[in-house]
């Protein structure tokens, strides 16, 4: 008889677990692109489990927030980020700090990108960034949810080569040269290679790059064949490939080869629009970041002056570059190269995307419903019954007036609320 009094007992505290409320005076559904109000998101645990029309009523085991000023909206993804540095003209840095450093340095831009309304990032190329992912999952560090390449790969002089304006000696060493691949049966090992190490996909360099000792900033660096060996491989093991481009012929050649996504896409031309149209290639702009770096060079001595003329180059075309492919109707997820400028500062591609013509609740949808599609991640991306309850809101109107996606006011990821002011 006690057992199952005890039972019943269990059985009546699971039934009346505690679920949170949250009251939205307005919701922007990403999915049906429309703005809902007097809405009420129910949450148990790390999930939604219901969305419903009015704010309904507590009982006394509920716990209510009041978010009846906000505009509220599924958690913002980044589809490009590197969390385990930040922008700086000391380029002895790399040579001074040990991976621990970085690592310490890493928590805190992963609070900063948490706290900014940022959820779910992807980290395309990074020295800890597996390690960093690891410590958010086990609740260690707070930051977004990580989805990792873990070290890019790169042809030998390619943009990832970290030899590059080294001295001859130092060019051989084998460490240095652990990323960089040359021919189909390297590029074959090091795909399996970053399975075994835990990323979650791949990321290439399949044409010059700004911030990089080389003198060509826009030329293709990977054969075709190279890259397809590197798509079918990842796909072998459940792994996308998201290709770092700026010329149109390394465009071509990754998209052709069948990556997921261009980063950047710089210089794309009608052609590669066509191939990503046919495709299904996402481009992850990063207009951010080619004005960030542009603006950085202009200061004197802050970059060399052959990575300072890369970057004024693409600084001043990258924006209509998006403004192209979105226009053409090329699939498009919000990307920004964090890291390249100030971690928190993310927001301000939602403005320069709406500046070149992308409508604000697109730029939102960008950031949440097809960056989840990119990521082929299906438990994010908008606010339904069932999806992890990844939830941010601002106060005001950001469709309205898009800068207010700088002044987030509530952050929850997985349930856990991390700001409310």
């Amino acid at each position: 008889m006690k057992k199952l009094l005890l039972i019943a007992l269990l059985f009546a505290q699971a039934s009346f677990a505690q679920r949170t409320i949250l009251h939205c005076g307005k919701l922007i559904d990403t999915k049906q692109m429309q703005v809902l109000t007097e809405m009420s998101i129910i949450i148990e645990g790390n999930k939604i489990t219901d969305v419903q029309k009015g704010y309904i009523a507590a009982t006394a085991n509920d716990k209510v927030i009041d978010l009846k000023n906000r505009t509220v909206m599924p958690g913002l993804i980044d589809c490009h980020v590197h969390m385990d540095h930040e922008t700086n003209p000391d380029r002895t840095l790399r040579f001074s700090q040990n991976e621990a450093d970085i690592a310490f340095g890493s928590i805190q831009y992963a609070k900063i990108t948490l706290m900014s309304g940022f959820t779910t990032v992807r980290d395309v190329g990074g020295s800890v960034n597996i390690a960093i992912r690891n410590a958010i999952n086990k609740g260690l560090i707070p930051g977004p949810r990580i989805f990792t390449s873990g070290k890019a790969l790169s042809s030998t002089g390619g943009h990832g080569d970290p030899t590059n304006g080294l001295r001859e000696d130092l060019m051989h060493i084998p460490e240095l040269n652990a990323d960089v691949v040359n021919g189909v049966d390297e590029c074959r090992k090091a795909v399996r290679q970053r399975y075994k190490d835990g990323a979650d996909l791949i990321k290439i360099a399949s044409t010059g790059g700004v911030l990089s000792l080389e003198k060509d900033g826009a030329g293709a660096q990977f054969t075709e064949e190279e890259i397809r060996a590197i798509v079918l491989t990842a796909k072998d093991y459940g792994m996308k490939v998201a290709a770092h481009a700026h010329g149109a012929e390394g465009i071509k050649r990754a998209v052709r080869a069948g990556v997921a996504s261009i980063e950047h896409g710089t210089y794309v031309d009608d052609e590669a629009i066509e191939l990503m149209k046919k495709m299904g290639t996402y481009h992850v702009p990063t207009i951010i970041a080619g004005k960030s770096v542009a603006d950085s060079a202009k200061k004197p001595g802050y970059f060399p002056d052959v990575i300072a003329g890369k970057a004024i180059a693409v600084g001043s075309v990258i924006q209509d570059a998006f403004a192209k492919t979105y226009k053409a109707g090329v699939k498009i997820a919000f990307g920004t190269d964090a890291g390249v400028y100030a971690h928190g500062k993310n927001w301000m591609e939602f403005v320069y995307m709406n500046e070149a013509g992308m409508p604000a609740i697109e730029c939102i949808k960008a950031a949440t419903v097809s960056a989840a599609d990119l990521l082929g991640n299906t438990s994010i991306g908008s606010i339904e019954k069932g999806k992890l309850a990844d939830v941010v809101a601002v106060e005001g109107d950001p469709l309205q007036d898009l800068k207010l996606m700088g002044k987030m006011k509530f952050v929850m990821k997985a349930g856990t609320v991390y700001k409310n002011e």
